[in-house]
């Protein structure tokens, strides 16, 4: 894993980069060979509002069958508007055949985790949930 399918030998591996490698789940081997929560730190140095338009720009749109786009979706929460703000990432895995959720949480949990943290930080959310799919008991 981790290397591009032999059907398309230059992409650019991403999201699997480090799909099989067992440390990559430990905090201490994220923060330092794959340079983890390095953004997260970054972002905590801008503004939110800042954070949502280099979202936007970059194009990043959800996994689900709709692909809506993140900025997009992100800046309709309104900061300081009084209520409170819940980040919600779905990782139930609905779209027929795909398993990209349930690998990114074995492989890459910490990927996950910053992504939420990142994401709270920038639509003002206070608490984040995770949906897991029930089926999925692996520890």
């Amino acid at each position: 894993m981790g290397y591009p399918h032999k059907s398309h030998p230059r992409e650019s591996v991403v999201l699997s980069e480090h799909f099989g490698v067992a440390e990559a789940r430990t905090l201490d081997w994220w923060r330092k060979n794959a340079g983890g929560y390095r953004a997260l730190e970054q972002a905590l140095g801008a503004a939110p509002a800042e954070i949502v338009n280099v979202v936007k720009e970059s194009g990043l749109r959800g996994r689900g069958g709709a692909g809506f786009p993140t900025g997009m979706k992100w800046s309709f929460m309104k900061p300081g508007d009084g209520k409170p703000h819940y980040l919600c990432c779905n990782a139930d895995e609905s779209e027929p055949g795909t398993f990209k959720d349930r690998e990114i949480m074995r492989w890459t949990p910490h990927a996950l985790v910053e992504g939420c943290a990142l994401g709270a930080y920038a639509i003002g959310a206070e608490t984040a949930y995770i949906y897991i799919r029930g089926e999925y008991t692996e520890p």
